[in-house]
Parts: structure tokens; C-alpha cells; sequence
């Protein structure tokens, strides 16, 4: 007979205990302790005080090389989505999306599997554990997705969906939303739990692997914008999406933190609106839309997001500080980012901001995180703290190093082409390395080996 056992979760980092305390000693954090309970196997089980009778099957190897055939991907007919995917869907994989409440993660998944219903051949399930039926179908009226042949169902019990899935006339693609809202009825924990949602991911997953259907899950995330639930669902999946951007702004980020079958980083940009999330083609375009030439404080980042260029506008507010400790606002870059570019300027370069306040910004909701935006934000800093506009027609890129030395950066021709093809005349960069060939671009290399060289510029407007 098995027995019960009672044990303690984490709800934050899934750490087990055997009793109840206000603190979890794995993580630090409080009152995210959780009772759940498991059953417990026969002594003889694995694990147990006596070895099985009965032995595990032999598992069967085969050469690395061999003649498995590609399997075609599931093309949506959504550009950016594609894109972010790696070039499709691969048959039989996971796709984990997460974003913050009402940032449209289920707007994005029912598009992309009306989308994907009205391919040939393709059929898609769409399982809502959060809404009704009805109001899956008004949210489909509204973005005008009504006539797509999408087969609708709410459920919540593992168990009774994958009895409906575990068949050879199984949907191609299958949409769950939510996985937190999932449960298997073996379980005592409530739906969302940490065990849960491990459970039920497992099974999901196995079937998906199993009939080859590819599988899109729709995942909460927490307050510090990590994915609800136990770190081991980001590695139980294939692909890991995260929807950025501000409810109140029109625009959202698509990005790829993992993809076993394409490029990490990878971003697709859309335009929330009435009829629901539109394609952005031209990003770079879309960031500078309302950005005004000679204006003190701005300057334009060349950077990449996975495989393409983007031109954003980056800005600068220095002022000066009523307050013995200055205030330093970043949105869109790191805070500890700038606090190194403040202290390479005022330590290699003389730039005293220490009793100023110094504000930044990414122009248009886009978070930036390579370092080879370290050079635009010096130039930002520079340009407000002087009173003198960056070229309007120059692009900015390269990282600066704790000597203020301005350091090369990857794919420096793919940022001067999107610069030059948004009609930008000048580049402000680092030195090109030697031995390597210049960029076959027509736009003008200024090359920067120094901050020096960078606020001498500056001082010399003045």
C-alpha cells in the first residue's frame, strides 16, 4: 500500500521541506510555503529500502549520424512571430509564452492559431482554462477572427484533456491558456502550485512529443517578471517567448530568452490595437517615427536584437540635484550600466556629474542589454550636460571599457547598413580591428578609439 506524505513547496524557487516555517531557506523569500501532498511507494520501489523484483527495460542505441529527415515547419502567416520562432513551428515542440497580465499573450496565441488553422492541413485546439467559451468567441468577433476554423474548449483537468488529445486525429497545434491554471487530480495542491504546474507541463509535453503536435503554453508571470511557477518548466520546453512593453503603450516586444530551433534574442515588434496585435516590418522606422533633429540629450543606437538592426533613440536629462544623494532614472538600460559610464567620464575624462541629476531613456519601449550601447549613452550624457545636439544625421555603437577605451563590437556592417538605409549620413564608432576589412557601406565611419576624443567634441561646440 502507498502511503500519504505531507511536505512543504516553495511557490518561488520550488524548494521542498519538511515542515512548515515562515521563511524558505532556499530562496529568502516569506510566506511562499505551500502544503502538498504525495504518495509515497512501496519499499521496494526505486528509492527504497529493498531493490525492485522487477527489472527496467533495456534502452536501445543508435548511431549520432543517420537518415531522420527534417521536419517541415508550421508557418503562421505572422511575419514577427515567425521570425522570433526561428523561420516556423517545428512539429512536436513546446513554446512557453510569458508576459505581465493584460500585455496580450492571449491575443497573440489565438491569432497565431487562427492563422495557423486556415493552412492546409493544419488544425489547431485552442484550450482556455481561464475564460469561457463565449468569451473566447467575443475576443475572436473583435479582432475579426471569428470564421477561422479553431476548435474551442474550456478545461482545466490534465487528465481530461489529454485523454481527448492522445489520438491519431490529434490537432496539429495545440493552445493552452493557461498552464497555470492547470491541474492533475492525483495531486492534492491547488492548481498553480509549483508541483502542478511541473505535473501538469510534463504530461502536456510528453503527448506533444508523443503525436507531434506542437504545443504553445500560455504562462503568468511574478512580480519581478520571471515566469510563475517551478525555473525547471523554461528547461522542460523548447522555447521560451517573453512579451515586453507598457499596457499603456501601443507597442510590444516579442522576445526569444531560449529556442532550441533558432536564434536567442530574437525580437518581433507589433503595434497593440483595436483589431488586436498588428506586424511592425521596419522597427527602426517605427522607434524614431517621433524623434526631433538637434535637440540636446538624444542620440541614435545602432544595435542588434538577435539577427537585425535596430536604430532607437536613446536620451538624457542632466540636471542639477537639490538633493546631497542625486537621483538616477534609467528605463530601458541598466541602472549599474550607467553607473560605470558616469564613473569611467568622471574618472578618465574629468566630467564631474556627480552633484547632477542624471535621467535615461530608450525611446519607445524597447529594453536594450548589449553593451555596445555604451557609446550613444556617453554621447547622450555629454550632449545634455553641454547644451549641444548630437549630428542628426549620425548612429552611434560601441562599448567602452573601465580605461575609457571604446571597444569593437559584432556585426558592425549589419547596424551601418540599417543606418544608412534609414538615410543617415555618419557613424560614430569604434576603430575597426586590424586585419579587418572595411564595411562595403556608403555612409561615413568616424572612428572613436577614446572617450577623450568623444567629449573633446563637445567641448569644442562649446
Amino acid at each position: 500500500m502507498a502511503k500519504a506524505k505531507i511536505h512543504y513547496v516553495c511557490q518561488e524557487c520550488g524548494a521542498i521541506h519538511a515542515k512548515w516555517m515562515g521563511r524558505c531557506e532556499g530562496c529568502g523569500a516569506w510566506n511562499t510555503l505551500l502544503e502538498e501532498t504525495v504518495s509515497e511507494g512501496p519499499p521496494g520501489g526505486l528509492g527504497g529500502a529493498r531493490r525492485s523484483a522487477k527489472r527496467g527495460r533495456g534502452v536501445s542505441f543508435v548511431p549520432l549520424e543517420g537518415d531522420s529527415a527534417e521536419a517541415a515547419r508550421r508557418v503562421s502567416g505572422i511575419g514577427e512571430f515567425d521570425r522570433v520562432c526561428g523561420g516556423g513551428l517545428v512539429p512536436g515542440s513546446a513554446l512557453l509564452i510569458g508576459g505581465d497580465p493584460g500585455i496580450g499573450k492571449s491575443t497573440l496565441a489565438l491569432q497565431a492559431a487562427a492563422f495557423l488553422s486556415q493552412q492546409p492541413s493544419t488544425s489547431c485546439a485552442y484550450i482556455s482554462g481561464e475564460e469561457s467559451i463565449d468569451q473566447v468567441r467575443l475576443r475572436a468577433r473583435r479582432l475579426g477572427l471569428a470564421s477561422a476554423p479553431v476548435q474551442l474548449a474550456a478545461a482545466t483537468s490534465v487528465r481530461d484533456i489529454v485523454a481527448t488529445l492522445d489520438g491519431p486525429d490529434a490537432p496539429q497545434v495545440v493552445v493552452i491558456d493557461s498552464i497555470q491554471t492547470m491541474y492533475i487530480d492525483a495531486m492534492d495542491s491547488a492548481p498553480g502550485t509549483v508541483g502542478q504546474v511541473r505535473a501538469s507541463a510534463q504530461e502536456l509535453i510528453r503527448l506533444a512529443k508523443q503525436r507531434g503536435f506542437t504545443l504553445l503554453l500560455v504562462g503568468h508571470v511574478t512580480k519581478e517578471g520571471m515566469i510563475a511557477g517551478p525555473k525547471v518548466l523554461e528547461h522542460m520546453v523548447d522555447t521560451v517567448l517573453y512579451f515586453e512593453g507598457e499596457r499603456g503603450h501601443q507597442f510590444r516586444i516579442l522576445r526569444a530568452v531560449k529556442n532550441r530551433y533558432g536564434a536567442i534574442d530574437e525580437i518581433g515588434v507589433f503595434e497593440m490595437t483595436d483589431a488586436g496585435l498588428g506586424e511592425v516590418a521596419n522597427p527602426s522606422a517605427l522607434f524614431l517615427a517621433e524623434r526631433r533633429g538637434r535637440v540636446s540629450g538624444a542620440a541614435v543606437f545602432a544595435g542588434m536584437e538577435g539577427t537585425r538592426p535596430v536604430l532607437v533613440e536613446i536620451q538624457a536629462l542632466v540636471s542639477n540635484s537639490p538633493l546631497a544623494t542625486p537621483r538616477r532614472a534609467v528605463v530601458g538600460w541598466e541602472t549599474s550600466r550607467l553607473s560605470m559610464v558616469l564613473a569611467v567620464l568622471e574618472a578618465r575624462c574629468g566630467v564631474l556629474l556627480a552633484g547632477k541629476d542624471v535621467y535615461l531613456n530608450v525611446a519607445g519601449g524597447l529594453r536594450v542589454g548589449e553593451p555596445a550601447a555604451d557609446l550613444a549613452v556617453a554621447a547622450a550624457l555629454l550632449s545634455a550636460r553641454a547644451d549641444r545636439p548630437v549630428p542628426e544625421d549620425a548612429v552611434l555603437f560601441g562599448e567602452i571599457g573601465l580605461s575609457g577605451e571604446v571597444r569593437a563590437v559584432g556585426q558592425a556592417e549589419q547596424r551601418l547598413k540599417e543606418a544608412a538605409k534609414l538615410g543617415f549620413a555618419a557613424a560614430w564608432s569604434p576603430p575597426r580591428p586590424s586585419g579587418r576589412k572595411a564595411p562595403q557601406v556608403e555612409i561615413a565611419v568616424d572612428e572613436i578609439a577614446h572617450l577623450d576624443d568623444l567629449v573633446a567634441r563637445f567641448e569644442a561646440e562649446a
